[in-house]
């Protein structure tokens, strides 16, 4: 045994410079430690921190036995993130650890768990159904915990099994835990653990388990990860466990089944039921009232594949397929929750008192789109293998010049590599804009042979072409992009003889740089990615579907540009929506501080404050590229106009922060920090507290 005297920063653990001695054992190799991402506040500890902290928590089960009495006996192994042994109580190591056990039998008929332990929660007055009861699954209490050394724990349940349980199904031991350091390192460590096993020993027999989902490829697409209940429960299969139909909200009456609370919670503003004026709200520990009902899901909610399968092929779970070969009323109805599954009522199939002849019409893939199948059904338009295809490049430009109007060459193309005359899309709207450096200017028009525009196709090279109407500035210098709009209608056949399916299909947007003055290509930064955006949105189509590339977005999306086109007089002034402003704003959405509302087009007023952001906005690494977001940026970006903030101009890096951080507060505190120098550029002194290597650096303020 060694002891490790550690001094304790000021900044680390808010209190004088202390020194602690603990005992602890010697790991297999004193360099050896885990890696540690920026996002993560353990990459800013030191050696000696790191040391006595010891973060992390893993739990194995080394065995579940039934004693004489009925009663399980858990054996468990409690390790850091070395694999070194923690103490329960948190004495010989730091943070004491909390351990809660399910334990529920699992039925591969319909595959849903049942619990040992449960509870009768009663309605509180207030609710809407005040003085109701209802049975709830629970992790088991009274039980007795026996530390047999430091790292190895015994738990006999304070609850007994039935008499005749059938010791030959499935049974599934849930663990969540806590170990408590939050004092000590700024955070809790957090373990699940899903131990299947079956009581008569026969562990060569267990097939049939619960594996139909699973959260590292698909519900940590968004949530960032998912942390329920207060961030201990974070595993779905634990979920399961007590979100079984044997579960419900006494106080408003709703099932928290998973299949239905889940497609409900993700339904949200969308759900019949919440459209016809009735709220989906569950009510949480302590009588907390939970409104799901504004709940926008960032994607098609047709897109079953994302959850149930996940996103991942390697990580894919065995019985993904259930989303579409186990239909029931259950399940389907959650989201279709307008359906009256007794009297039939907005049911084409009519009533349908059970499960049993779902199947009949409700077959998994018919090979046809948009039918009573459960494939074709959740068909999203813009995967529908009925499209063409369009795929958009640009061949060449001219006359990108100050002063001239610039010509630019487009290869348009269905996915046969047939070509397509963009004269004759729906819409096909050319682009320019400039400089890179500050889109300040851009000037899109349409190129559509009706509007009498100055396009032409070549069917010789299967080219069309079009020449601006609009001349470059003649000031005009550095690097300017290319792109355009480009988008056709759509009518899918309905294999149920419903009316087709109308939409319009569209493809990337293409973008091309060019040097408008001889100097040096430069193409605008990267600050985000369309692939980081779609982890989360799938298929992000923004303004009709037509604009699917963020290269694209910040031409128009720039520090100048507000919506003063479609903002009436009346509500002036104007709301910026510059790129680093707008997507910090609705993506913090209810958590801020000021009403953020933007006017679209059509006068469409579109207001943020009610969006939900799923993952944790610390995380600057799950939207921005590397290392886009650490300062100083670069040193010739423009000041944005925000008329409605504070203070207006605001500097490149005060638009981004205070995009999330709109308060008063931090406002002032950006706005004394910017200066002018006597009338030259403004600049930001952000860097010197928050620049990378600095006690205050971006990453290390954002680190979980």
């Amino acid at each position: 045994m060694k002891y490790v005297a550690v001094a304790i920063l000021t900044t680390l653990f808010g209190g004088a410079i202390a020194t602690t001695s603990v005992r602890t054992r010697p790991s297999a190799s004193p360099s050896l430690r885990p890696a540690y991402s920026p996002d993560q506040l353990e990459a800013y500890l030191g050696a000696a921190a790191l040391a006595y902290i010891r973060p992390g928590l893993k739990i194995v089960v080394n065995s579940v036995t039934i004693g004489s009495d009925r009663k399980p006996v858990a054996d468990l192994t409690l390790t850091d993130s070395l694999d070194q042994p923690l103490d329960r109580l948190g004495k010989v190591t730091p943070g004491a650890i909390s351990i809660s056990f399910v334990l529920s039998w699992y039925d591969p008929i319909t595959q849903n768990y049942t619990s040992y332990v449960t509870r009768t929660e009663t309605a509180g007055a207030g609710t809407p159904h005040a003085g109701a009861t209802a049975i709830q699954a629970a992790a088991d209490s009274g039980g007795t915990f026996t530390d047999l050394e430091t790292g190895h724990v015994k738990y006999v349940f304070g609850t007994a099994l039935p008499v005749g349980f059938d010791g030959s199904r499935t049974h599934t031991l849930g663990i969540y835990s806590t170990r408590n350091t939050t004092d000590i390192a700024g955070k809790n460590y957090y373990a699940n653990v899903e131990h299947d096993f079956r009581p008569d020993g026969n562990a060569i027999a267990i097939t049939a388990t619960w594996d139909e989902i699973r959260q590292a490829s698909s519900c940590n697409n968004c949530h960032d990860p998912l942390a329920a209940h207060g961030g201990a429960r974070q595993d779905v299969k634990l979920c399961v466990l007590c979100h079984s139909p044997q579960t419900t909200d006494a106080q408003s009456g709703n099932t928290v089944d998973f299949k239905v609370m889940i497609h409900k919670i993700h339904s949200g503003k969308t759900l019949p039921s919440v459209v016809a004026g009735t709220p989906y709200r569950i009510y949480g520990f302590g009588g907390a009232i939970i409104d799901f009902s504004t709940v926008g899901y960032p994607q098609d909610i047709r897109n079953c594949a994302n959850c149930h399968e996940g996103t991942d092929a390697t990580r894919k779970p065995s019985k993904g397929f259930s989303w579409y070969t186990a239909p029931a009323p259950a399940a389907c109805g959650s989201c279709h929750d307008d359906i009256d599954w007794t009297t039939g009522a907005n049911h084409p199939g009519g009533a349908q008192p059970n499960d049993a002849v779902c199947a009949r019409c409700h077959i998994p893939w018919s090979g046809q789109e948009f039918d009573a199948s459960i494939q074709g059904a959740h068909t999203v338009p813009y995967r529908s293998a009925q499209l063409k295809g369009i795929s958009a490049a640009i061949v060449s430009i001219a006359n990108l010049a100050p002063g001239k109007k610039p010509t630019a060459v487009f290869d348009l193309r269905n996915s046969d590599h047939t070509p397509i005359d963009g004269t004759k899309l729906l819409a096909f709207a050319p682009m320019y804009g400039g400089p890179t450096t500050n889109y300040a200017t851009f000037v899109r028009e349409s190129a559509l042979a009706t509007n009498n525009a100055r396009g032409s196709f070549d069917a010789a090279t299967g080219y069309t072409s079009y020449t601006f109407n609009t001349a470059l500035p003649a000031n005009a210098v550095g690097t300017w992009s290319v792109t355009a709009d480009i988008e056709r209608a759509f009518s899918l056949r309905r294999a149920d003889g419903k009316p087709n399916v109308t939409g319009v299909e569209s493809t990337m947007n293409p973008v091309s740089y060019a040097s408008v003055d001889g100097s040096l290509l430069s193409p605008r930064r990267t600050v985000v990615t369309i692939a980081q955006c779609n982890v989360c949105h799938d298929s992000l189509r923004l303004h009709g579907g037509q604009r699917l590339n963020t290269e694209e977005c910040v031409v128009c999306h720039n520090p100048t540009k507000g919506d003063e086109d479609r903002r009436p007089a009346s509500a002036a002034p104007a709301e910026s929506i510059s790129f680093q402003r707008l997507v910090h704003r609705i993506h913090t959405g209810e958590n801020l501080t000021q009403d953020f509302t933007v006017i679209g087009f059509g006068g469409s007023v579109n207001n943020f404050n009610e969006v939900r952001y799923p993952g944790d906005r610390r995380n600057c690494a799950k939207c921005h590229t590397a290392t886009s977001f650490t300062l100083p940026l670069p040193s010739n970006l423009s000041f944005v106009t925000t008329l409605r903030d504070f203070y207006t101009p605001q500097g490149p890096v005060a638009a981004s922060c205070l995009g999330c951080h709109d308060s008063r507060d931090t406002a002032a505190h950006a706005y004394l920090n910017t200066t002018t120098f006597g009338g030259s550029a403004p600049a930001e002194a952000c860097a010197t507290c928050h620049g990378t290597g600095k006690e205050w650096e971006v990453a290390k303020v954002h680190a979980r």
